[in-house]
C-alpha cells in the first residue's frame, strides 16, 4: 500500500541513478532478515544433526559465495556505494533465494525443519527492493526474471513500452529491437552500444523507399508530412541527426570524433533520434 507521502503528493520521480548510503542499508537489510529466517537456506542449507533436513542458512557457505562472485557483502556493515556492486548483488540475491516454510519441530535443537517455495520468495524479494527503488526515486526497477533494468524518463519510456517493430525490413526490426534493450540497461558502455544500434537502425531506414539514399529520404518525409511547413522541420532534424552521427563517435571511430562520456548526453541524442525514427514509421504505415 503506498504510504502518506506518495498518496497526497504522488510517487517518487524515478531518475537517480546512484545508490546512496541509505538504499544500501535498506537492501542489506532486506538480504538480513532473510538469511536470518532461512530463505536463502535452500541454495546454502544448513542440516539438521540428527539427519539432512534443512533447518536454516550456513552462513559460511553464503559469504564464499559472495567473496567468489566479488559482491559486497551483506553480512558486514559497509559503506558500499557503487551501483553496479549493489544491482549485482541484488540479481544474485534473487536468484538465490526462496520463502522459508517452518515445518515440525526439532526439540532437542530447538530448531524447526524447513521446506521452502522460490517463486513466491524471489516474488517477495521482488516487491520489497522495488519499492526501496521506488521510495527513493531510483531509475532502477528488478524484474520478474530476476535482471535489473534502468527506467526510461517517463515520455521515452512509455514510447518505448507501445513501439511495436514491423517495418517489414526484419534488419530493421532486429537493429531497433535491440536498440530498446540496450538502452534500458544499467550500464553505460551497454547504452552507448544502444545508442551506435540506433543510428544503424537510422541509416538502413533511410534506405526502406528507394535504392538511392537521397531519394528514399525524400520519399519517406513526404509521406510522413504532406503539409509543407512540419515537413521542413522533419528534414531539418533528420539532417542535424545524420551530422551528428557523422561528427560524434557513434557510428564512426576515426580521429577527430567526437567521445561521448555523458550519460545525459546519450539519453538525449538516444531520445532525439529514437523519437524521430518513431514519427517516421508511425506515419508511413510500419508500426513503431
Amino acid at each position: 500500500m503506498p504510504l502518506f507521502s506518495e498518496r497526497e503528493r504522488g510517487p517518487k520521480p524515478r531518475t537517480t541513478e546512484e545508490i546512496s548510503q541509505g538504499v544500501w542499508d535498506g537492501i542489506l537489510a532486506v538480504i538480513r532478515t532473510r538469511l536470518d529466517d532461512g530463505s536463502f537456506g535452500l541454495s546454502y542449507p544448513e542440516t539438521c544433526g540428527d539427519g539432512n533436513a534443512i533447518c536454516g542458512v550456513n552462513e559460511r557457505s553464503f559469504e564464499a559465495a559472495i567473496v567468489g562472485y566479488n559482491l559486497p557483502s551483506p553480512l558486514k556493515r559497509s559503506d558500499v556505494r557503487d551501483a553496479f556492486a549493489v544491482l549485482d548483488l541484488v540479481e544474485f540475491s534473487f536468484e538465490k533465494v526462496a520463502r522459508s516454510k517452518p515445518g515440525s519441530y526439532h526439540d532437542y535443537w530447538k530448531h524447526y525443519h524447513l521446506s521452502f517455495n522460490q517463486e513466491e520468495g524471489r516474488a517477495s524479494f521482488r516487491e520489497e527492493i522495488n519499492r526501496i527503488f521506488s521510495r527513493n526515486g531510483i531509475a532502477f526497477e528488478l524484474g520478474e526474471d530476476g535482471q535489473v533494468r534502468r527506467l526510461a524518463p517517463a515520455v521515452l519510456g512509455d514510447a518505448l513500452a507501445k513501439a511495436i517493430f514491423r517495418t517489414g525490413d526484419a534488419v530493421l526490426d532486429e537493429l531497433l529491437e535491440t536498440s530498446r534493450q540496450k538502452f534500458l540497461e544499467p550500464r553505460p558502455e551497454v547504452r552507448q552500444e544502444a545508442l551506435e544500434k540506433l543510428w544503424d537502425a537510422w541509416e538502413r531506414l533511410k534506405t526502406l523507399e528507394h535504392a538511392d539514399k537521397r531519394t528514399s529520404v525524400g520519399m519517406i518525409l513526404d509521406r510522413a508530412s504532406p503539409e509543407p511547413n512540419f515537413r521542413a522541420v522533419l528534414e531539418n532534424e533528420a539532417t542535424e541527426l545524420t551530422r551528428i552521427g557523422n561528427s560524434f563517435m557513434i557510428r564512426h571511430t576515426e580521429v577527430g570524433k567526437t567521445r561521448i562520456d555523458s550519460i545525459e548526453h546519450i539519453d538525449f541524442l538516444f531520445h532525439r533520434m529514437f523519437a524521430l525514427i518513431r514519427i517516421l514509421l508511425r506515419t508511413t504505415g510500419r508500426g513503431g
